[in-house]
């Protein structure tokens, strides 16, 4: 056997050898790396769950376990998602959590593609993503995340897909950034209030997009008009899937320079002349005699600009039956402070509502506080009242004081959608008032009372009672009022947000009137929560979450109150827990077939032949109320359903006279 031989099958054999050695180094490496992610994984996100202020979403987070199960690929966590053995996002969806989001211990995980914290109570600005490089969606919707989003917040995300911040506070400009993330589908930011101009997009895949309900303006880039007019309502946009946007002229500089130094001199002008007039009128008798008062007996006030006063509105709040602007019999009718005073023409022009609908006669504020006014209200959100103006017509003003959630722009902008609405079951706003205080909203005094007042507060008085086919048609006008705002107002979760009883209003056929609506987005958001009815559902309850549902559930428990004559809020003072409410005590008295009920109201029980479509009535109620947000019916739904209720068992064409409206003047009455 040669050398030459003996050297190369030696050889062989160190590289035989070598090859078994790197085998079993890969083997050792599979083993132990993934013991040691585990490890780390955990310590990480038990880390993280530290920078929330309530845990009880990461109850059963446990270092000594492992997040994944690596045989099965299941969380062993809570809300957490598995991917390959590894962690691969978080699922904090309706938790009630508070604090901040921890991205710094996050980044540590490689495999971290998601997160998700929607409809909880997170604060403060936007955690700073681009710390996640390998982030492929993220979902901050629905919490009180505030403050501008800088570019930098997103600088080299190139794997981003999803992004939702809706529902949120934040300010500022929409990250330039955005538009040059090569994957992005989907950017969801209504309901913020981003303000100044959409930046361009370049993205080809553009699949859900909406900027509808902020303080934006401008033309909407052209990689964004193939979207629905709706993602950009609620804002000052133009071009794309809307109007054309106005080119202005431009002007010269010197045009500007003149323009400039004449405003100028015609303001230096008028302050030398109103200084001049207040001298001459600074008399000992003017400086003493009290001005003409907003009303006569009550001693109200006019404010320098012309706006009504908190004295003067005070006034109205008091009832009082005597005409508004009248003079004292002390004062003078030439005296400087009265609000129909000839001699201030430019006071007068400050002082004008804004009227939403061209077919109403136009009225000034002047006539209106000189109105005689009665009081019909007072609530948590100011009070009403009923004004009976000089010219005949009788309307009624709504004063609001909590409604500064939005600046005056945005609050102009949705006055003009609500006085785009027109349906018989709405009471259209014609003419409001801003002043950053106080609200004004008028509309068109309706003869009749609320339906609260029908269904609660004609027992004391001896009144009769609604009967069922009254009852019905109540029903159905209040489900096809909600169901047009649903249709008209697409970017409100809530359309309307505050329905009860009081805010039903019943002409005199008893054909409803549905009040307060669509008044969410414009009314303080602490004070909302506080009082209005959309937060009393059982979703914002538990996870602090509104939902499109949330009016169904209002629907229904109002149809409960119908048919029951029960007072919702009774149950909610007397109830023994905090989830006690109608629904909960219909369902506790009715047995599970439903054979046996003992809830209708006996005024109503009165009519007969009628058990059937009462009880499928009271059926579609409790399916309006379901807890299961995916059980409980869609808007559309509800209304086909209640449609299908006849007054009658078997019987379509029978209505009660007292609610019959000229919809039925023609049908005949099969009694």
């Amino acid at each position: 056997m040669s050398v030459a031989y003996r050297y190369s099958n030696h050889n062989r054999q160190y590289r035989h050898h070598h090859y078994y050695l790197l085998i079993l180094v890969v083997i050792l490496l599979l083993v132990v790396v993934p013991i040691k992610s585990d490890s780390s994984e955990a310590e990480i996100l038990f880390r993280f769950s530290k920078s929330l202020q309530k845990n009880g979403a990461t109850a059963n987070w446990n270092t000594k376990v492992s997040p994944c199960d690596k045989n099965t690929d299941k969380p062993n966590w809570d809300n957490v998602i598995c991917e390959n053995g590894f962690v691969f996002g978080l699922q904090l969806e309706s938790k009630g959590l508070s604090g901040t989001i921890d991205v710094d211990a996050l980044k540590d995980l490689p495999n971290f593609r998601t997160i998700s914290v929607m409809n909880n109570n997170l604060e403060g600005p936007l955690p700073n993503l681009s710390k996640l490089a390998g982030l492929k969606t993220a979902y901050f919707t629905n919490n009180k995340f505030s403050g501008q989003i800088d570019n930098t917040l997103f600088e080299g995300m190139h794997w981003l897909k999803k992004l939702h911040l809706a529902n949120n506070q934040f300010s500022g400009k929409i990250p330039s950034v955005l538009g040059q993330l090569p994957k992005l589908t989907e950017l969801r930011l209504e309901n913020n209030k981003f303000e100044g101009q959409i930046p361009d997009f370049v993205q080809e895949r553009l699949m859900d997009m909406n900027f509808a309900n902020n303080s934006l303006e401008g033309p909407i880039p052209h990689g964004l008009a193939s979207l629905k007019p709706s993602a950009f309502e609620g804002n000052d946009l133009c071009d794309g899937p809307l109007s054309k946007c106005t080119s202005e002229p431009k002007v010269a500089l010197w045009t500007i320079i003149l323009v400039v130094i004449a405003v100028a001199a015609a303001v230096a002008a008028i302050v030398v002349v109103i200084i001049i007039l207040r001298r001459g009128k600074q008399t000992p008798e003017t400086e003493t005699r009290p001005t003409p008062t907003l009303s006569g007996a009550a001693g109200g006030a006019t404010n320098q600009t012309g706006a009504p006063s908190a004295a003067d509105l005070n006034k109205m709040e008091q009832g009082s039956n005597q005409a508004m602007a009248a003079p004292a019999p002390d004062q003078s009718p030439e005296g400087t402070g009265g609000l129909n005073n000839n001699k201030r023409p430019e006071v007068q022009a400050i002082q004008k509502l804004l009227f939403l609908k061209d077919d109403i006669e136009k009225f000034d504020l002047p006539d209106l506080l000189k109105a005689s006014a009665e009081i019909l209200g007072s609530g948590v959100f100011g009070s009403t009242y009923k004004a009976a103006l000089s010219m005949g017509r009788v309307m009624v003003v709504k004063r609001f004081r909590q409604m500064n959630n939005v600046g005056k722009e945005d609050f102009h902008e949705h006055m003009r959608r609500l006085g785009r609405l027109s349906h018989k079951n709405l009471l259209p706003v014609v003419a409001f008032y801003y002043r950053k205080e106080e609200k004004l909203l008028v509309s068109e005094y309706v003869n009749n009372v609320s339906l609260a007042v029908h269904l609660h507060g004609n027992k004391s008085r001896g009144q009769p009672s609604l009967d069922w086919p009254t009852r019905l048609k109540i029903v159905k006008g209040v489900a096809k009022g909600l169901l047009y705002l649903y249709n008209e107002l697409p970017s409100l979760t809530a359309p309307h947000g505050h329905l009860k009883s009081s805010n039903v209003l019943l002409n005199e056929s008893y054909e409803p009137l549905l009040t307060d609506y669509a008044l969410l987005p414009v009314v303080n958001l602490e004070h909302a929560q506080e009082h209005m009815i959309a937060y009393k559902s059982p979703e914002f309850k538990h996870s602090g979450r509104i939902t499109r549902k949330n009016d169904v559930w209002t629907l229904g428990i109002l149809i409960l109150e119908i048919i029951t004559g029960k007072f919702p809020s009774n149950f909610l003072q007397q109830g023994k827990g905090s989830d006690t409410d109608l629904a909960t005590w219909v369902r506790s008295v009715v047995n599970e077939d439903m054979t046996e009920v003992d809830v209708f109201e006996k005024e109503m029980r009165g009519t007969t032949n009628s058990e059937g479509e009462m009880m499928k009535l009271l059926k579609i109620a409790l399916g309006c109320c379901d807890l299961d947000m995916e059980k409980r019916f869609d808007m559309k739904e509800a209304m086909e359903r209640i449609e299908e209720v006849k007054e009658r068992d078997g019987d379509d064409d029978f209505y009660s006279t007292r609610g019959l409206s000229d919809d039925y003047t023609q049908v005949s009455m099969n009694i």
